[in-house]
């Protein structure tokens, strides 16, 4: 496993890191999401991603069992708040009573003393964000969260955050959370330019586009049972927007070059991700320990310019890449 810095600070991740969204106390087992977990840090993974918000807090607990017993030092451990975890009004948001109680109740879940990066899931367009970014600089000072960053913020909204940070003295955000795969480049026009000149790496996830750049969906044909876009709990409307004969057949066009790369189309989309210089991590999601070991797979590996070329003319026009689409909605309507 090969490691990078996040963004400009002195904190390491691995290029894989290992996220528990939709998997996790929802989709699989208790014990099947341990023996991921297991199966991740023995394949060198140390970087885990999670939220609050998913499987209602489920997801939170699920990890720190499977964490239980290994040295904290030895991993870094992300969470996340913003989505409404109850049917309070305040119990969501980046309000400052909001964050604070959020992130006592991550750590109680996560059972540690401290995040290693706490991100702000969404933008929230009521909470002032003075009022946000000094309650996350209060964190950093408890040593209740070490780094702080943001999930699916515009350029504009990161850029005012960093004005802010900058005049009243806060810690600064170090990392970014955007889709981005070769389906999903809107990340590509504005806000990764903007976090290349302020020092902010991105942890991307579902560079797999919820499973579709794996090949495994073919056009015409029904969806394999038990995968990701037969999964009524939430992935089968994720995945949705890709599952049509026009992108499928596209993607089709994908197998020989993954294959003369040595690479399975999985392997290839990840790869594909991490050539940005700017990705710090490509986070991946399992319910199977095979899963995993075929996705390591493409920590560490080169794609030759040709390689990216003749990526870009199978999918042609095809991904999406509209910055205007990085929009948060309003979690307490």
């Amino acid at each position: 496993m090969e490691h990078r810095r996040l963004g400009r600070s002195g904190m390491y991740v691995s290029e894989i890191s290992y996220g528990n969204w939709i998997t996790h106390g929802s989709q699989v087992e208790a014990e099947a999401a341990v023996a991921c977990v297991k199966e991740a840090l023995n394949l060198g993974i140390t970087t885990f991603d999670t939220a609050d918000v998913y499987a209602g807090t489920r997801a939170e607990v699920v990890l720190a069992t499977a964490l239980k017993g290994v040295k904290r030092e030895s991993y870094e451990l992300f969470t996340k708040t913003y989505w409404p975890i109850g049917t309070g009004k305040n119990d969501r948001g980046l309000s400052r009573k909001h964050i604070m109680e959020a992130c006592d109740g991550s750590l109680r879940r996560l059972k540690t003393d401290h995040i290693d990066l706490y991100q702000a899931h969404r933008f929230d367009y009521e909470t002032p964000l003075e009022e946000t970014l000094r309650a996350f600089d209060d964190l950093i000072r408890q040593g209740k969260v070490i780094y702080i960053g943001f999930s699916e913020w515009s350029a504009s909204q990161i850029s005012d955050a960093l004005t802010i940070a900058r005049d009243m003295g806060f810690d600064r955000f170090v990392s970014s959370q955007p889709q981005y795969s070769m389906l999903w480049r809107v990340p590509e026009s504005e806000v990764i330019p903007l976090c290349i000149e302020e020092g902010i790496g991105q942890i991307v996830w579902s560079p797999i586009a919820q499973g579709v750049l794996s090949g495994k969906y073919l056009p015409g044909k029904k969806a394999p049972a038990g995968s990701r876009a037969t999964d009524k709990k939430g992935g089968a409307n994720m995945i949705s927007r890709w599952m049509t004969d026009e992108v499928l057949t596209a993607v089709q066009n994908l197998a020989p070059i993954a294959k003369e790369s040595g690479l399975t189309m999985s392997q290839l989309a990840i790869a594909w991700v991490l050539q940005n210089p700017n990705v710090s991590s490509a986070i991946v999601g399992a319910s199977r320990p095979k899963q995993l070991r075929e996705n390591v797979k493409a920590a560490g590996v080169v794609l030759e310019p040709a390689v990216m070329r003749a990526i870009d003319l199978a999918l042609g026009t095809l991904p999406t890449r509209d910055a205007a689409l990085t929009v948060s909605p309003n979690p307490r309507p």
